[in-house]
């Protein structure tokens, strides 16, 4: 972490610098945002070593997860953007309406200005340069603030990310509360966070003092209906792989609990065991393929909602742990209270609470109960099931038949509802969410209507709604009143 003192005077002279930037207009021609946009594909593939030692000495990361989940997915979001950027530019062509003809029509996508990014510590590459992409793509000036949580992360970005890229417009700021403070006390042109709730409220009022617009990334508690119908053990794998596979259950978009019905529990516990022990061991803290925990904080969390009264005696698989390691194995729990803390609050961790129904149709009271998830997921091979939890649940996005990887669809938005979040990113989604959609309506001087003019008559209001009414019956039906008169005799001079 960087040890010069950054605070209100230092963040107003950076804003000063960058606003100078984006006034001469240099983020806005093509040629610079395509660069930039090479520039962070070049840092990745020059820097991935030491972006995997990075995320192993702040999460214990297994390099698999770093290079997929962080390096490869990051990359694939510049290219992307850089394939469809030309695309995304182009003015997009609209109809205007009868009343305004002769006249054409075209939404221009221009720049905020200066944008915020403030990251998150649990995929700190990924979550910090994600956003950035597409505030370069829709040519913005940005500043990145990481997460101090994950400090050889925010190091790593703070060394590079302005050696690599354009430092006259992408600028890093290092540090905890006070600087990020200090940053939200500036008046910026778009803010976009990822992290929890409480924290985005802090950001919303500081945001709310200068009208600025934001975008919140955040989580809640996303659940997994399992029906009886399926392939088990795809199922099991899968579910598995969203959660543990995904840094050990710290992922905003992890299976939070899962419900099944009671008559097929002992079947996908069962399965779920057999499953774990083959990806992670007997031993699994000793695992390498397992990602530890953030921090001593973050572990006491865990192990409160594990130890609280209600949970007791509800584990049926793991719960070992090795504080001095910040290490937790995969565990689950059965039949956990549904006022208990560990259903009440996101767990963001390795631990799996499983809720019993009588009928499976049942969950899905439990699930619209709760505040909005970023994600929620459904396994079955039943259309009727499909097409309730489509029409029924309300989340972020949804998933059929398994989990997590609808962050990777770029053609699908990524983003919350309500207590999981606001606004969307990902692929032209992210060119969008920092982006201006300008409206330009084009006229000439030819065909001028004296009817919007005064002396106003029942005649030109008549003329007018119908127009407006785009009723060819009507404008036909107004025209003849308008020569006629209500006698259907010509008017005469």
């Amino acid at each position: 972490m960087g040890t010069t003192r950054f605070g209100g005077e230092e963040a107003a002279t950076m804003m000063a610098e960058l606003r100078g930037t984006f006034s001469t207009g240099k983020t806005r021609s093509y040629e610079w945002r395509v660069a930039q946009l090479r520039s962070i594909v070049k840092m990745l593939d020059e820097r991935e070593g030491e972006i995997v030692e990075a995320l192993r000495s702040d999460l214990n990361k297994p390099e698999f997860e770093s290079v997929v989940y962080e390096v490869a997915m990051l990359k694939s979001s510049c290219k992307g953007a850089i394939k469809e950027l030309k695309q995304w530019m182009k003015p997009e062509n609209v109809k205007t309406p009868i009343l305004a003809l002769p006249s054409s029509a075209e939404i221009v996508a221009e720049p905020l200005g200066v944008v915020l990014v403030i990251s998150a510590w649990n995929y700190p590459i990924l979550l910090s340069l994600d956003p950035v992409v597409g505030a370069i793509a829709a040519g913005n000036a940005v500043v990145l603030k990481p997460s101090e949580i994950s400090r050889a992360t925010s190091s790593l970005l703070a060394k590079y990310v302005e050696q690599y890229m354009d430092s006259s417009a992408v600028r890093i700021v290092e540090g905890a509360i006070p600087e990020t403070s200090a940053l939200l006390e500036q008046k910026w042109d778009k803010i976009f966070y990822t992290g929890n709730s409480k924290v985005a409220r802090i950001v919303m009022t500081a945001a709310a003092k200068h009208l600025t617009p934001v975008a919140l990334e955040l989580g809640g508690k996303s659940p997994v209906i399992v029906d009886s119908d399926v392939n088990l053990k795809i199922a099991v794998r899968r579910i598995i792989a969203g959660k543990w596979g995904c840094n050990n259950g710290q992922a905003c978009i992890s299976p939070d609990y899962v419900i099944t019905t009671k008559d097929f529990a002992s079947n996908l516990i069962d399965t779920l065991k057999q499953e774990l022990e083959r990806f992670y061991g007997a031993e699994p803290l000793k695992s390498n393929d397992l990602s530890r925990i953030v921090n001593s904080n973050h572990f006491d969390r865990l192990m409160k909602l594990l130890n609280e009264d209600k949970v007791g005696g509800k584990v049926v698989y793991g719960g070992q742990f090795d504080k001095s390691q910040l290490k937790m194995a995969p565990t689950l729990l059965l039949d956990v209270p549904q006022d208990s803390l560990i259903m009440s609050e996101e767990i963001f961790g390795p631990l799996l609470p499983l809720v019993t129904v009588e009928q499976l149709h049942e969950s899905f009271d439990i699930i619209t109960r709760r505040p909005k998830p970023l994600a929620a997921y459904l396994f079955t091979n039943r259309k009727s099931l499909k097409d309730k939890f489509v029409r029924t649940v309300s989340a972020g996005g949804l998933l059929i038949n398994d989990t997590a990887i609808h962050l990777a669809v770029q053609t699908l938005p990524f983003g919350g509802v309500e207590e999981s979040g606001m606004g969307s990113y990902h692929g032209k989604f992210s060119f969008d969410a920092f982006s201006h959609k300008k409206a330009v309506l084009y006229r000439s001087f030819i065909g001028d209507a004296a009817v919007r003019y005064p002396p106003y008559t029942r005649t030109k209001m008549g003329l007018l709604q119908a127009l407006m009414g785009g009723s060819i019956l009507g404008i036909l039906r107004a025209l003849i009143a308008a020569l006629f008169g209500s006698s259907g005799k010509p008017k005469t001079a």
